[in-house]
């Protein structure tokens, strides 16, 4: 038997705290204790090994009969989603697997709530070891596999003792959580999502260029559509120049990639300066040298016109898609050469990808890695000096591909995302940074600083297929990524036959919201209900999850279970539930598909103990009794504890739901705090809240925003004051519904004081 923290192999079986979740266990399978004191029940497996080789299978065990959830990449860039119940349902590139190694997430209740449990989650986190990266991936006879490798040839000797981390317990949240720190702990080459500092971006709202432009975004494109949501009174509050800022241009002897809403994967970068379209009077094939008449000019235009607090710019990581090219006037010094990617056979397995097939046979003119920090630092100490003030940057993963002569895929992620970071914390203010395209181990696990990553694949806003798809995936993938940073749900039109949908999402998302709307094409009624009228807002605490009921269901493609994801404010807890229903990544076709043109309608249920931490808002003397505000349906549901409220959602509808803990005062009156109900997320309005100030039935708070604020009451308040002053206010004596309208302030971010008398 080998040993480690509630993890063992006994009689040829993985034993998880009793319960056995991989059977005919090989072997040179062996178990290691993390070191230092336990965060979580959990070990490193590994293997004994011999062999030689800079790409590695190993089996491990049989996973048959036992629910899972694991998310894998299905495109070089992204993950998504995949249920099973055996190890053949297991895809090649999966780094992240929970699986339900006993029954009873539907009805167990959770250690938050203080009751007996039944479930036990197992989570697998495949990592890193020297300069080798594990994966899971599952074959014809049912057993799990370590897949090894190191991106270079030349680096085929590996220790193999840690490998894949595997960690149990009975809150699936808690043992994620404990499992990606006590990894942290181990390889010291990352940092948790909860020790970053978060950009300040991610609370107000914005605009990117992409999709409005595309690569053919100018200077004069970024005014007019600012213009556009000044008229509407929505003021975005920070700005992404994407792709079609640079200098950039092809090889004579390029092939070149054309799309109407994509860029051209041949063109490698020339200059770290803008091109023409973002110079004062700027000309093809001229550069204006005098940097004030350079992107400094438009930066500080737009900032000053429409009070922007932050102007971002994309880049690639290897400077743009297919490089720096090499020999470039000005360039030399960053010693490019040019190399040809090589994916791994586990994603050549999945979907095919345009843009790495391009850059493949263009090849690369990838940065001497010793010189990478100097590219970097002189980039953004340029950008920083024209005004802006972060980047997003994009086509992180291509560096896997890259490893040969380099010392493998991990060394040189690291070395390049360790230079990057520095730069970044060098040249910007508030660590300004949205990484993308970035859905590989060797990144997640080598960043330290960085703290936001665009969570899937993109907003198609043209691809039916795809909205739903994007919900579900995001959601999914932050049960892994979150745990890394803050995940970003990417843009999308406010002005779309699924915006509503969209919007809603991000609401619960925890995430950064902006769109990239064309300019006048706007719904500012939507936008209203995300946004404040000073451009903040209301952004929930945590990453988005699923609920812990929808961890193992297929809410996309199994023609009767909703998604819920559930979030956290101050005092409050938010769900929103999803029909996905009808659309996903297809294994056989390898790309995004309609299986079902007209799902059924979908039924399923909400509780208060959805929203899985909402007992750490909710006080130590909370019953569990809870009040549900439904954004759509405009009404109040009280829940006793333990108790659901039903809902059905037609294909492609949604709901949210703002979920509040009831407190019973002194008086005997039941009291909770909704919010801003016209906004998605009404409770992230809270901001502070006190209960029976001097023995009097009193409920005091303070709230940001302006609209209509409501509350749930058992009695009619005696009386409500704002800022001290008494205010008019509605009450429905059936629902306890009581409504009050707070205008809007003149100061940013203000704070009204609501004090109930009751």
């Amino acid at each position: 038997m080998t040993v480690g923290a509630g993890i063992s192999v006994s009689d040829g079986n993985l034993l998880v705290k009793g319960s056995c979740v991989l059977a005919n266990v090989k072997d040179n399978i062996v178990v290691t204790p993390a070191a230092g004191p336990a965060l979580v029940d959990g070990a490193f497996i590994g293997v004994t090994s011999d062999q030689l080789g800079s790409r590695r299978v190993f089996p491990v065990g049989k996973l048959e009969g036992l629910r899972f959830m694991c998310v894998f990449r299905f495109k070089m860039w992204w993950m998504t989603q995949r249920m099973g119940n055996c190890g053949q349902d297991v895809p090649f590139e999966t780094q992240f697997l929970i699986v339900e190694a006993r029954e009873g997430s539907h009805f167990d209740e959770g250690s938050e709530y203080g009751e007996e449990q039944s479930a036990l989650y197992t989570v697998f986190l495949p990592t890193l070891e020297g300069d080798f990266r594990a994966v899971l991936q599952g074959n014809e006879q049912n057993e799990l596999e370590i897949c090894l490798e190191s991106g270079d040839p030349a680096v085929d000797q590996f220790e193999g003792s840690h490998l894949v981390f595997v960690a149990a317990g009975s809150d699936p949240f808690d043992v994620i959580t404990n499992a990606v720190k006590t990894v942290e702990r181990h390889l010291l080459t990352f940092s948790h999502r909860e020790r970053k500092k978060m950009p300040d971006m991610l609370n107000w709202f914005g605009w990117c260029t992409w999709d409005a432009f595309y690569t053919d975004v100018t200077g004069e494109g970024v005014k007019q559509g600012l213009e556009s949501f000044k008229k509407g009174g929505i003021p975005p509050k920070f700005v992404i120049i994407d792709d079609g800022w640079q200098s950039v241009g092809m090889d004579p002897s390029g092939f070149e990639f054309r799309a109407d809403n994509t860029a051209n994967f041949a063109n490698r970068l020339t200059h770290i300066k803008e091109n023409h379209k973002f110079q004062k009077n700027g000309k093809e094939g001229q550069r204006e040298e005098d940097p004030a008449l350079g992107l400094r000019h438009i930066v500080t235009e737009i900032k000053e016109k429409h009070d922007l607090k932050y102007v971002y710019v994309w880049h690639a990581i290897t400077g743009y898609w297919g490089g720096v090219r090499p020999g470039v006037t000005g360039m030399e010094h960053y010693e490019s050469k040019m190399q040809y990617p090589v994916s791994s056979p586990g994603v050549q397995s999945n979907e095919p990808c345009d843009a790495f097939d391009s850059i493949a046979k263009n090849g690369l003119g990838l940065v001497n890695p010793e010189k990478v920090f100097h590219f970097y630092d002189e980039l953004h100490s340029y950008l920083a000096s024209a005004g802006i003030d972060g980047v997003k940057v994009d086509v992180q993963n291509i560096l896997e591909t890259l490893g040969a002569g380099h010392g493998g895929r991990v060394k040189l992620s690291r070395k390049y995302h360790q230079a990057l970071e520095a730069s970044i914390a060098r040249n910007f203010r508030n660590n300004d940074i949205i990484c993308c395209m970035s859905h590989n181990t060797d990144g997640l696990y080598s960043a330290k600083r960085s703290a936001v990553i665009r969570a899937s694949d993109d907003f198609w806003p043209r691809d039916p297929a795809s909205h739903t798809i994007h919900i579900a995936s995001v959601a999914y993938n932050t049960i892994f990524l979150g745990e890394f940073m803050q995940p970003d749900w990417d843009m999308f039109h406010s002005l779309h036959p699924m915006a509503e949908y969209h919007g809603a999402a991000r609401a619960v998302g925890g995430c950064a919201i902006y769109v990239s709307d064309k300019p006048g094409q706007h719904d500012f009624n939507l936008l209203r209900k995300l946004v404040l009228p000073d451009g903040s807002i209301l952004r929930a605490k945590l990453p988005g999850r699923p609920t812990r009921d929808c961890l193992f269901s297929d809410p996309a493609r199994d023609g009767k279970s909703l998604l819920k994801i559930w979030n956290l404010n101050d005092f409050t807890g938010v769900v929103g539930v999803f029909n996905c229903q009808g659309a996903g990544w297809c294994r056989v076709g390898k790309k995004n598909l309609i299986h079902d043109e007209q799902p059924g309608t979908t039924t399923g249920f909400i509780r208060a103990k959805d929203v899985d931490y909402l007992p750490r808002v909710a006080g130590d003397e909370w019953t569990g009794d809870a009040i549900a505000y439904s954004h759509l349906g405009g009404e109040v549901a009280y829940l006793p504890k333990n108790a659901t409220l039903p809902i059905t959602l037609k294909s492609r509808e949604y709901e949210v739901y703002t979920v509040v803990p009831v407190k019973e005062l002194s008086s005997g009156t039941r009291f909770a705090p909704i919010g801003l109900i016209k906004m998605f997320n009404s409770g992230g309005a809270i901001k502070e809240l006190r209960y029976e100030s001097e023995g009097t039935a009193t409920v005091d708070m303070k709230v940001r925003g302006c609209g209509e604020f409501g509350a749930y009451s058992s009695a009619r308040p005696r009386r409500i004051a704002v800022d001290s002053e008494e205010v008019q206010f509605g009450y429905e004596e059936e629902s306890g519904l009581v409504t009050l309208t707070l205008r809007v302030p003149k100061e940013e971010l203000y704070l009204w004081n609501i004090s109930f008398e009751l």
